[in-house]
């Protein structure tokens, strides 16, 4: 297990907590909250950085990397439709793609082919839009306990950019997820040739 991997599969339980801290009130868990997930995205381009610098990549980095994008993004998603901030419309969209591009790389990678997923763009996307969603009760919350701020209209003008860009992440998704799918579809729907 080197150091790039570590960094990746760092970002699933990292998500558990992120997802914990969303439904704590206490002073500071919104802060806590951002500051790990900036983390986890950092930790996003730095596991592929360090793996290509010191020439150490693999299937294995690829598929896990791009797994845990997936877990990181939908666990966060859910915990924000749970918390009425997210449609559900976007999420489900979001999952039904996700499952279904995972099932077929899955196929693809058990026929001996390591598929790009292409989604990073749209990845990068929902990342940026979560930022936004998780950067609000910071502001409302954390920021009131140390300002005594009320900052109500700016809140809610970052909870809406927050939607819009998810909403464009959301149709990069099912973009990509066309894209992969064309590009992949004869690999994946190939009969196999039964064994000698």
């Amino acid at each position: 297990m080197n150091l790039p991997n570590i960094i990746t599969l760092s970002r699933i339980p990292l998500m558990f907590v992120i997802v914990y801290l969303m439904y704590c009130t206490w002073p500071g868990a919104a802060t806590l909250a951002f500051v790990l997930f900036l983390g986890g995205a950092i930790g996003d381009w730095l596991d592929g950085y360090l793996a290509r610098k010191r020439g150490i990549v693999s299937n294995f980095g690829k598929l896990m990397d791009a797994m845990a994008d997936k877990i990181m993004v939908i666990g966060i998603v859910i915990a924000l439709v749970d918390l009425h901030e997210v449609p559900v419309a976007l999420a489900l969209i979001t999952l039904c793609r996700e499952f279904l591009v995972t099932g077929m790389r899955m196929v693809a990678a058990s026929r001996g082919v390591v598929a790009d997923g292409g989604g990073k763009s749209k990845t990068v996307t929902q990342l940026i839009a979560l930022g936004f969603y998780l950067a609000a009760p910071l502001i409302n919350l954390d920021g009131y306990y140390l300002f005594h701020w009320d900052c109500a209209p700016f809140v809610h003008a970052v909870v809406q950019s927050g939607m819009v860009i998810f909403a464009a992440g959301t149709a990069l998704s099912v973009w990509s997820g066309y894209r992969y799918i064309s590009a992949h579809a004869r690999l994946v729907f190939a009969e196999e040739k039964p064994s000698p």
